[in-house]
Order: structure tokens, then sequence, then C-alpha cells
């Protein structure tokens, strides 16, 4: 190389990630290092056998197009992009070949093989960076603008918060038998009641107080008496917030720790209150004490201070959109009460269910609404109306609150959303038995629906409905793969192909159309192909992976894309509102620097690569 280039050299390269990450004097040691090479359009780069002419190549100028064996485009490059992470690998290690292709007159320059080899071996804490395998690269991005360092209560479980245990008891003992165990054996205030191994009560001192003493009961009654039937429990890898609003909601002071019938510890509120003062409990106990629409909406400020403090706070995506679901369910149910306040007592049971992300509990800040009405069977024409009314209020008031209305009107004030369980049995029968562009349209919002008010029974009965349609039409998934498919993530430089061409958003990249929606729709296709009742995106991909539809490998580059892309949106969404601009999906390329291109296209290359196997796998169920 020309000494005189050297300057010219290195800052560029000191301008593009993973080489900024690298001190000084080793971004001079690879500038020093680098040869550069011209091609002519249609001059091809292929993998080398032989180490020494092995390469990672940077895009000076010009475009580069990698393909697969078979010809399939794999990406498309530009200026500032790197490619040959798979050849400084030997191949058993690296992602499937491809060859390189000039489409237009490129300038490359060539970084060795054996100089970069030497410097990760000197410098381990930077070979991450320059992994063949995408995943790890990804995740090294992860772990610098995300990281997973603990913020609080945000990312605890309660496994590390909860102390202590309660008193574990059977339900044929005697009150006294209960209070001598609680207060003289274990020394706690709670008690879990079990029978034949299975827990189904929970009596504490302050119920010892109401229900045996001021009402004047036997001491030698037996306890199951005067417990708690069907106590609410939490698990040990659930998160605190969680807990804690399941305490507000129900005005219950402690959780016992369970999983199946083992009982873990205790939690408390003295636990939270002690240890863990964080906003958002505040808020959601706020929201449950508003009396007025008015009060709820001068809340909004505070639930968007929530969210800016979650992403400064370096939370992890799936944490940040738990937490915000979190809240907009408190809205929701607060809501719902004051409907029931002000329009009197539902006449027949009901379910009100939120569908699409909020029902997967992905809430983002600019999330709209997504929500339906199960009434029960016995519904009349006047129940209807009683309904209708509850609906429109619930849904305008939230609109008010900030949560927009949905454009495409999946709510349930849309009457067509507001039916009895038989006809949203019979609506589910009529898509999986005939799918087509509408239906899978409808499908695509309400294949997850989760209950937040009401018979909860309600929603779980119509989800086995659907299961078990599923396993009777297996053709559906065929259908559902065939549309989650028609999009395609951007494998190419951001240009015309991908980018919105008209109206407010035109020049921007719908990060959400082209990306995130993806995900969510691959995500749901292989949970329904194995029977997974969750509807998180990320429990659905790692349910495949145990019960060996997904590889570890695949698992590993689909989340952390995943992730990666999430968080991205999360970023551009309180930049948004540090503006005072109403946050939106939208991304100027523009915004994009090197480090985000690169692991960008990453991501996108998986999310590719994980539709053409689910096409494969799924297409001739």
């Amino acid at each position: 190389m020309i000494q005189s280039l050297l300057p010219n050299i290195l800052e560029f390269i000191s301008q593009i990630d993973p080489f900024d990450k690298l001190p000084s004097d080793l971004k001079r040691q690879i500038a020093g290092s680098i040869s550069i090479t011209y091609l002519a359009r249609g001059e091809k780069i292929e993998p080398q056998t032989d180490s020494d002419k092995k390469y990672l190549y940077i895009i000076r100028t010009g475009v580069m197009e990698q393909r697969k064996p078979n010809g399939i485009l794999r990406a498309r490059l530009g200026p500032e992009d790197l490619f040959g992470f798979t050849f400084i690998e030997p191949q058993s290690n690296a992602e499937d070949g491809y060859t390189a292709v000039a489409t237009e007159s490129t300038l490359l320059y060539l970084v060795p093989h054996e100089q970069l080899q030497k410097l990760l071996e000197d410098h381990p804490q930077y070979a991450e960076h320059f992994a063949s395998q995408a995943q790890i690269r990804l995740q090294s991005a992860l772990n610098v603008v995300w990281s997973d360092n603990e913020k609080g209560l945000f990312v605890k479980k309660v496994s590390e918060v909860a102390t202590g245990a309660p008193a574990i008891v059977t339900a044929d003992m005697t009150i006294q038998q209960v209070a001598h165990e609680m207060r003289n054996v274990v020394r706690s205030s709670t008690a879990v009641v079990k029978d034949k191994g299975v827990i189904v009560g929970l009596i504490t001192d302050r119920d010892m107080t109401k229900r045996v003493i001021a009402d004047g009961v036997s001491i030698n009654r037996p306890i199951s008496h005067v417990m708690t039937k069907s106590p609410l429990t939490v698990g040990p890898d659930d998160l605190v917030l969680k807990a804690a609003s399941l305490m507000m909601q129900n005005n219950v002071r402690s959780l016992p720790v369970v999983s199946g019938n083992k009982v873990h510890g205790l939690l408390t509120t003295s636990h939270m209150v002690q240890k863990n003062r964080v906003q958002a409990i505040f808020l959601i106990d706020t929201i449950k004490r508003a009396n007025t629409v008015e009060q709820l909406a001068a809340l909004t400020p505070e639930r968007q201070a929530i969210f800016e403090a979650l992403v400064d706070g370096k939370v992890r995506s799936e944490i940040v959109g738990q937490v915000m679901a979190m809240i907009y369910d408190a809205y929701n149910r607060r809501l719902i009460q004051m409907a029931i306040e002000t329009f009197g007592e539902p006449p027949c049971k009901f379910a009100w269910v939120v569908a699409g992300s909020h029902a997967r509990n992905e809430i983002h800040i600019g999330s709209d609404q997504d929500s339906a009405i199960i009434m029960d069977n016995s519904a009349s024409a006047e129940d209807r109306q009683y309904f209708e009314l509850m609906s429109t209020f619930v849904c305008e008031s939230l609109a008010k609150c900030g949560f927009t209305l949905c454009p495409g009107n999946f709510m349930a004030s849309n009457r067509k959303w507001c039916q009895t369980l038989g006809i949203w049995k019979n609506y589910y029968s009529q898509w999986v038995k005939s799918p087509d562009h509408n239906t899978l349209l409808n499908t695509s919002v309400f294949l997850e629906v989760r209950s937040i008010y009401g018979e909860a029974s309600f929603s779980e009965q119509l989800q086995n409905h659907l299961y078990k349609l599923i396993r009777q039409h297996p053709g559906f998934l065929t259908s559902l793969i065939k549309d989650a498919t028609s999009v395609h993530p951007p494998l190419g430089i951001f240009n015309s192909l991908v980018l919105e061409k008209s109206g407010v958003n035109s020049n921007t990249l719908n990060i959400k159309r082209y990306a995130i929606t993806l995900v969510v729709d691959l995500a749901r296709i292989y949970g329904l192909s194995v029977g997974c009742t969750s509807t998180n995106t990320e429990e659905r991909f790692r349910y495949a992976n145990q019960r060996a539809v997904l590889s570890e490998d695949a698992l590993k580059n689909i989340i952390g894309a995943y992730r990666f892309i999430c968080q991205l949106r999360f970023r551009h969404q309180q930049e948004a509102l540090k503006k005072g601009i109403e946050p939106n999906n939208h991304i100027s390329p523009d915004s994009f620097g090197s480090f985000e291109r690169q692991h960008l296209k990453d991501a996108f290359r998986i999310i590719a690569n994980l539709q053409d196997a689910a096409k494969l796998r799924f297409s001739e169920v």
C-alpha cells in the first residue's frame, strides 16, 4: 500500500463499525495492512480455501451483491458495508457460503485474514465484533447499546426479591393448629393450604382477625372454612412489577411464590416498598384510584416518562414491552370499571379481551388499540346495547389518554368485534377453514387474545377452540406462511424499494412492516404449529425450539435480531418524544450510522433466512 494513502484509509475505517470500537494503535495496525482492489461490474469474489488469501472486505465505493449457491440474493451492500466475516473462519464454523458480485464499479479495502486473526488472538475482548456468526455480532451490538445490567425493579425476578417462606398446612388442620404453625413454627404471617399436595387456599394473620376473631368462629373448625380459596400466586421467574400490579389490582398484601404446586417463598408489599420504590408501580396505583377520564388523561406525561426512563436505563426490549403492557392494562381496567359505574352492572357475563401486540405484552409508546368483547351466549339484544355503550366509552376514553384508536377499527366499539362466545367461535371456524386475504387480516389481529377483565374462561375457551381447529385443518398454516412471507426484509441498501414513496413519511423505512411484523408472524406460525399456548413472540420461538422444530442456532439468531430491531424502534420513539413529535415506526435511513446499518443488515438477513426455512417446513403441511 502507498504510505500516502494511510491517513485516508485510517480516517475511513475509524468511522466504521466495528473498527471504531478498537483503540487507536490497533486501528493504525489494521489500516497499515490493508490492500486495495478495484472490481469492474460483473466481477466476483468467492471464498478462498487458502487461508493466506482470505480477507475481510470493506466497500469504499460501489455496490456488491451476495448470492447464495442457488442464486438467491443474500444481501446487497454499499459504501461502508463489510463482508467476508464467514471467510475468516473455518467453513465448518461459518454461515452458508456465498459469492460476492460487483453490480457496478467498486473499490474495496482488503483486511488480511492473518492480520485480523493475530489481532483478535492478542486482544480477545474484540473478537465478538468480528465473529462469523451474525447472532454473536448482534449480541455484541445489544451489549454495547442495550446493556443487560439490571436497572432496579424492572428487570428483577420475584425470586431475587422474595424472602422467607409461608407456613405450609393441610386443609383438614384446625384453625388453631394453623395459627400455631404460623406463629410458633414457621414465624410467618401467611399460610399456604394444600389438599393432597395441591394448593387450594391461603390464610393470613389479617384473615384470622377478620374471619375468625371478629366473626366468633370456633378455632376447632377446619382452616378450609375460613381460607381464601383459589388464591393468587406468582412465579419465581415473573417480574416483581407484575406481582406488584397483581397486589394493587386485587388489594392483597402478599403472594406465595410457586411453580406448579411447589412453594418457593413469599413476596410481600414490604419487600417492594422498602427495597424497590419504582415509578411504574405508583403510576399503576394512581391509575387505579383515578375517578375521571380527565384524571387518567393527565397521567399521560408520566407514562411517557416511564418509557423514556426504561429506554435510557438500557432495559431489554422484552421487559419494556411487559412494563408498558401492565400500565396499558391498568388504564383499560379502570375505564371498564368507570363504564360500569356509569351504565350499571353488566347484564350478563362477559370478557374484555385485548389482541395483537397488547395481548402479546409487547407494547411500545405508539401502540394503538386492539380489543374485543366476548359476551355470554345468553346475551340478548338489550344486553348488546349495554356493551356497545360500554365499549364506546372505554375506547374513546383510551384515545383521550394517548392510546390511539385502531385505524383498522379492530376494537370492541366495532359491533363486529362485540359478540357472544358462540359467534366468536364461528368467526374462528370460518377463518381457519376458508382462509383468504381478508380473513387472514382478521386473524393476524385476533390470533392472539388475552382477557384483562371479566370471565377469563371465555378467552381460554376461544383459544382452545382455535388450537383444535388448526389441528383439524393444517392447511391453515400453509396460508399463514404464504401471507407472512409475501413481504421481505430489505436485504439491500435502503432505497426506493423499501422506503415509503409519498406522504408525510416519504423516504423513511417502516421498521414495523419490514422487520418487526415479519418476526411476529413467523413466531406465530412456529408457535401454532407446536401448540404453544403463549402469545409472546420470544416464548413462541423458545417453545418451538424445545419441540425440535426450530434449531438452537436459529433460535439465537432470530431472538437477537428481534431484540435489536425492537430496541432501534424504542430509541427512535424516545427521540421523537423528546422533540415533542408523535412517535411512530418510520425511521429515516439518514439517522443510521455505520453501527446501525451493519447490524440491521445482519438482522434482516436472519429474518429472510428464517422465512425461507419456514416456507420449506410449513408450505406442504
